[in-house]
């Protein structure tokens, strides 16, 4: 069984930047494809980004390429997503999730495990 902690939201003016922080426990680390995703009110949940095991692969949503970046240290237990150029429209609960596979996937059903959720909430 894995656990996942999620950690850096926030409240941040359009334009600012987070990182968001996800550690995992409980597993094997590195044999979990990762991916970050967000849900906001009244709208069903989307990925945002996701990686594969070394983190040589990875999938955007087309909405975040170019400001956001996911990445991973698997000696830390511990994936990233670094928000740059942040949008009203990024305002979400923001959700780690892993997939025991190499390969990411764009698809929530394709996920395992899941946090509890982080808070970006971007003012414009």
């Amino acid at each position: 069984q894995v656990q996942l902690v999620e950690s850096g939201g926030g409240l941040v003016q359009a334009g600012g930047s987070l990182r968001l922080s996800c550690v995992a426990s409980g597993g094997t680390f590195s044999n979990y494809a990762m991916g970050w995703f967000r849900q906001a009110p009244g709208k069903e949940r989307e990925i945002v980004a996701a990686t594969s095991w070394s983190g040589g692969s990875t999938y955007y949503v087309d909405s975040v390429k170019g400001r956001f970046t996911i990445s991973r240290d698997n000696a830390k237990n511990t994936v990233y997503l670094q928000m740059n150029s942040l949008k009203p429209e990024d305002t979400a609960v923001y959700y780690c999730a892993a997939r025991n596979r190499y390969r990411p996937d764009s698809n929530v059903l394709q996920y395992d495990y899941w946090g509890q959720g982080t808070q970006v909430t971007v003012s414009s």
